[in-house]
């Protein structure tokens, strides 16, 4: 059942396996304005493959920065791109990580600290608060080409909502490790990215204006993808084309397989649904 997701029944206890991390982790945060984003993204592309194991990246695209204590005020809901490098070495090696990025483009702030590993963790919450109105799409990237910066620099300024952006996640290292069978997360296990377009509004009236944002981003973007597929928890409606996708052909027939052994009237089918076979 491995990448079945809710596809099989309710969990009802888990056994975790646990890697020891922090309590205190680096945290390198660079913000930069839309009108230098497109030369900040170029270079993160070059220089994230280049961290060393004991680091990771994180894109905030599109992000509107909100009125956090070290936000200076001007750039309150200003919308940008966040560079963050995250660091579980010696504040001096993240230090020396980070400066790089910093002398490449000029940032509008920046935040460059240690952080409890938890409050890493929950640094996002506020761009998802219970209760909003969301819609997402997402697709994989193998890079984060020219011509993918030139979509984003044109479908992130027609965002309504602050609380619209897209998270994107930098896939190397131990995710490239098992081959794509072998474990929960479907999809390619190259390096790449993946890139969520997610559009919130905190009013049901602003709804449909983010949903078509989000939409025709997606659609801009699709052609410089490996293809329709995502992760499949980023697949916010039912779309069978895109569910076998993101799966891949081979786990996508397996779990149907399964599916009908185990679920053959499909009770299980509220998640990112895989049909029996």
């Amino acid at each position: 059942m491995r990448g079945g997701g809710g596809n099989f029944g309710v969990v009802t206890s888990f056994e975790f396996a646990l890697h020891p991390v922090g309590p205190m982790v680096n945290l390198g945060l660079l913000f930069f304005g839309l009108e230098n984003g497109p030369g900040a993204l170029r270079f993160a592309r070059d220089y994230i493959p280049t961290l060393p194991d004991n680091a990771t990246a994180f894109l905030g695209i599109g992000l509107s920065e909100p009125p956090a204590p070290f936000v200076p005020s001007q750039y309150h809901f200003v919308p940008g791109h966040a560079v963050i490098i995250v660091g579980f070495g010696s504040p001096e090696e993240h230090a020396a990580l980070v400066a790089p990025l910093r002398s490449a483009v000029t940032p509008l702030f920046e935040l460059v600290t240690p952080i409890p590993y938890v409050a890493l963790q929950q640094m996002f919450n506020g761009s998802a608060t219970w209760g909003l109105h969301a819609y997402e799409k997402a697709l994989m990237l193998t890079e984060l080409s020219d011509a993918a910066i030139e979509v984003i620099s044109e479908h992130v300024p027609k965002k309504h909502s602050p609380l619209s952006f897209c998270p994107t996640f930098s896939m190397r290292g131990a995710f490239c490790a098992p081959a794509a069978g072998d474990a929960a997360f479907s999809g390619q296990r190259t390096e790449g990215y993946v890139f969520n377009i997610g559009g919130a509004s905190p009013t049901p009236d602003g709804y449909e204006a983010e949903r078509t944002w989000v939409r025709n981003f997606w659609d801009a973007m699709r052609p410089h993808a490996t293809g329709s597929g995502s992760y499949v928890n980023f697949i916010a409606e039912s779309d069978e084309d895109r569910v076998r996708a993101s799966h891949g052909a081979e786990k996508y027939q397996r779990l149907a397989r399964i599916k009908a052994t185990y679920d053959p009237g499909n009770v299980f089918h509220l998640n990112a649904n895989v049909e029996p076979a």
